[in-house]
């Protein structure tokens, strides 16, 4: 017969290995800190440059609690399915914790039932029971809790009674263990986990670390970067550049949450890569690694179309022909107001055109006025008049304007020239002011 408590041990290694989803031992290399790390998911996870990625990791028995009922955080309590009394029940028959006293329900096995006072220490949490009777059949389970480590296990054990004494035997139904006990005596129903976690304080926040690795592409394993190092205890460490430390983060609630996820922020295509998330519980005897393969896409340009159904009247719909829906894909320009500033520009130019080509007129039309001007006053003193000289031109009749041909060398002999033809040469009789002084 196979010994219960042999059953009992394996129950753990089941459970450790029943946890997350699927498990990649084969193709996947262990970690070289922690070889027992086992390997719980394997995901592909693809964002758009630019974009956050979330690497997921999560798990609640990393969550930290701290013991403040003095080691209240471990318990054992007995249960048992009877059919005695036809009512098919499940009864709490006594549960104990690793720092109090065990306690019974029924007031009829006070003195009855009892377990180790310390089963806490040698990891025997054993049902006695005294002076069994016909009432006591049924299946009983022992139940194991750990709220710190998150850990719930059950063993499972059928009791008959028998009236003869070489009816008592014990012996394995291939689900649990059958316990065949003689009416009046004593029977030990045997539950034993000498496991650490059941026998042993925890040291609180110093066993738990959470820890975040990143291997480039073609990097292995075995040389991959620490991104950062998480602690119960409030300690955290971030290695890398600093914009490395600053893109990638995880939330300061991990440990009360469990959530230890890697949250990287404005992705770039050297941030491919193969990423790791271990979590580590020394006390509990978790070893867990998840693994992430992230890719880099290039984003999607989405164009504006709006679909517009029309909503003119139909001819009638024939039921018994499947038609599509008409839809009309316009696309939306992309403002007015761009069209209106376009034009404002175009305009103030125009403007601005035809006020320099006004003045320019202007200033044109002012100088050809005063351009053909001539100043009589040569020396701007004194006024010449014409009327009081007597110019005698009958000598100058032979000559005109066209055959004076002079050499200009320079712009005083033009000026004379001029003179000369706007001016002709006048007779003064110098002797006549002399004449008219003796004649007096």
């Amino acid at each position: 017969m196979q010994p219960v408590w042999a059953v009992f041990l394996i129950l753990p290694l089941i459970c450790c290995a029943s946890v997350g989803s699927v498990v990649y031992l084969y193709s996947v290399p262990a970690d070289a800190s922690n070889p027992d790390s086992v390997v719980v998911s394997v995901l592909n996870i693809s964002a758009t440059r630019g974009s956050q990625a979330v690497l997921p990791c999560k798990s609640y028995r990393m969550v930290w609690t701290q013991d403040r009922l003095n080691d209240r955080q471990r318990v054992v309590h007995w249960d048992v399915y009877s059919t005695y009394y036809g009512d098919n029940k499940m009864e709490r028959l006594c549960d104990m914790y690793s720092a109090g006293n065990q306690r019974v329900y029924s007031s009829y096995n006070q003195g009855r039932i009892l377990m180790p006072q310390n089963a806490f220490t040698d990891g025997n949490f054993s049902l006695v029971i005294k002076d069994v009777a016909e009432s006591d059949a049924g299946v009983y389970s022992c139940n194991l809790h750990h709220h710190y480590c998150h850990l719930y296990e059950t063993v499972k054990i059928q009791l008959d009674i028998t009236k003869k004494a070489k009816a008592a035997k014990e012996y394995w139904d291939g689900e649990k263990a059958v316990i065949v006990a003689l009416e009046g005596s004593t029977v030990m129903l045997p539950c034993v986990n000498r496991n650490h976690i059941w026998t042993e304080r925890h040291s609180e926040e110093e066993q738990q670390v959470v820890h975040w690795d990143r291997q480039p592409p073609g990097v292995p394993h075995d040389r991959a970067d620490r991104l950062i190092d998480l602690y119960a205890s409030g300690e955290r460490r971030s290695y890398g550049p600093l914009f490395i430390r600053q893109k990638m983060n995880i939330t300061d609630t991990a440990f009360a949450l469990g959530d230890f996820s890697l949250r990287i922020s404005e992705l770039e295509n050297a941030d491919e890569g193969t990423y790791s998330c271990h979590l580590h519980h020394h006390y509990c005897g978790l070893h867990e690694r998840r693994i992430y393969q992230v890719f880099v896409t290039e984003p999607v340009r989405e164009k504006k179309v709006v679909n517009l159904t029309t909503h003119n009247t139909a001819p009638a719909i024939d039921p018994n022909v499947v038609r599509g829906h008409n839809v009309i894909n316009v696309i939306i320009p992309e403002s007015r107001i761009h069209f209106f500033q376009q034009l404002g520009y175009v305009l103030a130019t125009l403007l601005l055109f035809v006020v320099l080509l006004i003045i320019v007129v202007f200033i044109t039309r002012k100088r050809r006025q005063r351009g053909y001007e001539y100043n009589v006053k040569k020396y701007g003193e004194k006024d010449v008049n014409l009327k009081e000289f007597t110019v005698d031109t009958t000598d100058l009749t032979q000559y005109k304007s066209e055959d004076i041909r002079l050499d200009y060398k320079n712009n005083i002999l033009k000026e004379k020239a001029e003179q000369a033809r706007s001016f002709p040469a006048k007779n003064i009789d110098l002797d006549k002011d002399f004449r008219k002084e003796y004649c007096k």
